[in-house]
C-alpha cells in the first residue's frame, strides 16, 4: 500500500428527506449530521440517498460527502387513488393516500444496493415519517439504523392536539413492523427514546444521538435582512410556535420588568422572529410596549447573523404545557455560538437533561420564576459579554462521537 493512500474506514449511506439551507430545522439538523459524522470518520466513505419533494437549491457543494443522488419525488395522488380513499379508510382503517406515497418513497430505496454498505442511516423529517414508513418489508431494513425526528403517530407528539383513532392505530402497527424489522433504531432525545422503545414495544434498546449543528456546511454570505441592535442588550427569539410553546408568558414577563425598570426600558429590547399564523395577534397585544418588535422569519443566514452577531441573550421555547420529549433543533445552535439562554420549559423535558446550570431554565407556567432569571440574565449581560455555556459540552464533537460508536456496536 502507498504510504499516502488512505485507508478506508467504513462505507455510510445516508438515505435523507431534507437537506434544505433554509425553512426547516430537519435540514440544518441533517446537513450537521453529514458534517459531524465526516469529522468521526473523516476516512470513510459517505453516500447520500436524498430524496426531496420540490425542486430546490440545497447548495449540495458544501456536504462533505462523496456521492450525493437526488430524486425529486412526484407526489401528486392518482385522482381515482383519492376518490376510492373517501371511503376505503373508513372502512379499514388505513389510507390509500398515504400508501401511495410510501410506494413512490419505496421505488427508489427499493434500489439501493445495500449489501455493499457497513452501515446504513433512514432518517425521518416532519411529522409524517414517509420515509421511515416506506421501508416497511424491505430488506434493507436489516442493515439499517432508522432514526426517528420526532414521535409518530402524531397523537404521540407532546403538545399535539390530534385525537386517537382506528387509523392512528393502523400507523401504529404499521411502525411498530418498522422497528421490529430494522437493525436497530435510535432518536434526537434520552425521554423521546425511552417513550418510543416502550410505545413500539421494542425488544431492541433505543439510542440516543442528538442533534448537531456544523456551520461549516451553511453559507453565511447573506447577511441583508439582518436587524441591527439598538439597545445594549438584545434579547431574541426565532422559530415557530406550536405544539404548546408559550410566548405570551415570556412577552408578558418581559414587559413587567420593562415598566418596573427604566434601566431595562431604556438598554433592552426583544426581537421575536416568528414561523406562526399568531403574528398579527401578537403585534396588536404588545403594540404600546416599543421594546417589543415581532416580526416574520428570514432566510436561514440572515437568521442565523442576526442571532449570532445581534442578540445577547436567545430564548428556547420548548413543548408543553406539561412535557416535552424531544430535543429542540435550536439547542446545538445556540450552544456553538456560547451566548446565554434562557429555555421556557415544562417541568419534565429534555433540555433539562441538557441544560448544565439552572438559571438558564425555568418553568413555562411559573412567571415569577422566568421573571426572576430573565432579570438575572440581563443584569449579567449589561456588564459583561464573555461566553458562556449553557449546555456543557453535551452537543461536542467527543459526546457525538461516543453517542454514535454506541450505535453502529450495536
Amino acid at each position: 500500500m502507498a504510504r499516502n493512500e488512505k485507508i478506508i474506514e467504513m462505507k455510510f449511506l445516508i438515505i435523507e428527506q431534507d437537506l434544505r439551507v433554509s425553512g426547516t430545522s430537519q435540514g440544518v439538523i441533517s446537513r450537521s449530521f453529514l458534517a459531524k459524522l465526516r469529522k468521526a470518520y473523516p476516512n470513510s466513505i459517505i453516500d447520500v440517498l436524498y430524496l426531496k419533494h420540490h425542486y430546490s437549491d440545497d447548495q449540495l457543494h458544501l456536504l462533505p460527502v462523496n456521492h450525493i443522488e437526488t430524486h425529486v419525488l412526484n407526489l401528486k395522488i392518482p385522482f381515482f387513488t383519492k376518490l376510492v380513499n373517501k371511503f376505503y379508510w373508513r372502512l379499514f382503517h388505513e389510507s390509500l393516500n398515504e400508501r401511495y406515497i410510501h410506494k413512490v418513497y419505496a421505488s427508489y430505496i427499493a434500489k439501493v444496493k445495500y449489501e455493499s454498505y457497513d452501515h446504513i442511516f433512514i432518517r425521518s423529517a416532519g411529522i409524517e415519517h414517509e420515509m421511515i414508513l416506506a421501508t416497511h418489508n424491505l430488506p434493507i431494513l436489516k442493515k439499517a439504523i432508522v432514526n426517528f425526528h420526532d414521535p409518530y403517530p402524531l397523537p404521540w407528539y407532546v403538545g399535539s392536539q390530534k385525537t386517537l383513532s382506528n387509523i392512528e392505530f393502523f400507523r401504529l402497527r404499521k411502525i411498530i413492523e418498522v422497528v421490529e424489522q430494522a437493525k436497530t433504531c435510535s432518536s434526537s432525545a434520552h425521554l423521546m427514546s425511552n417513550d418510543l422503545q416502550y410505545l413500539y414495544a421494542s425488544k431492541k434498546p433505543f439510542y440516543t444521538l442528538p442533534h448537531q449543528y456544523d456551520e461549516g456546511v451553511f453559507d453565511l454570505s447573506d447577511k441583508e435582512g439582518v436587524l441591527k441592535k439598538t439597545k445594549k442588550v438584545t434579547i431574541s427569539y426565532h422559530g415557530a410556535i406550536m405544539f404548546g410553546r408559550n410566548a405570551d408568558i415570556v412577552l408578558d414577563t418581559y414587559k413587567e420588568l420593562v415598566n418596573e425598570n427604566p434601566i431595562f426600558k431604556n438598554h433592552t429590547e426583544f426581537i421575536m422572529r416568528l414561523k406562526s399564523s399568531e403574528n398579527q395577534r401578537l403585534r396588536d397585544k404588545y403594540v404600546f410596549t416599543t421594546n417589543i418588535q415581532i416580526f416574520d422569519t428570514l432566510n436561514f443566514s440572515n437568521s442565523s447573523n442576526e442571532q449570532i452577531y445581534e442578540t445577547d441573550i436567545a430564548i428556547i421555547l420548548e413543548n408543553g404545557p406539561l412535557y416535552c420529549n424531544i430535543l429542540v433543533g435550536k439547542a446545538p445552535f445556540l450552544a456553538a455560538y456560547k451566548k446565554p439562554i434562557l429555555s421556557i420549559s415544562p417541568k419534565k423535558s429534555e433540555l433539562r437533561n441538557c441544560i448544565i446550570d439552572q438559571k438558564y431554565i425555568a418553568v413555562m407556567d411559573n412567571k415569577e420564576e422566568i421573571k426572576f432569571k430573565l432579570e438575572q440574565l440581563i443584569i449579567d449581560r449589561m456588564s459583561s459579554n464573555r461566553e458562556v455555556f449553557p449546555f456543557g459540552d453535551y452537543f461536542s464533537d467527543k459526546n457525538f462521537k461516543k453517542s454514535l460508536d454506541e450505535i453502529l456496536q450495536a
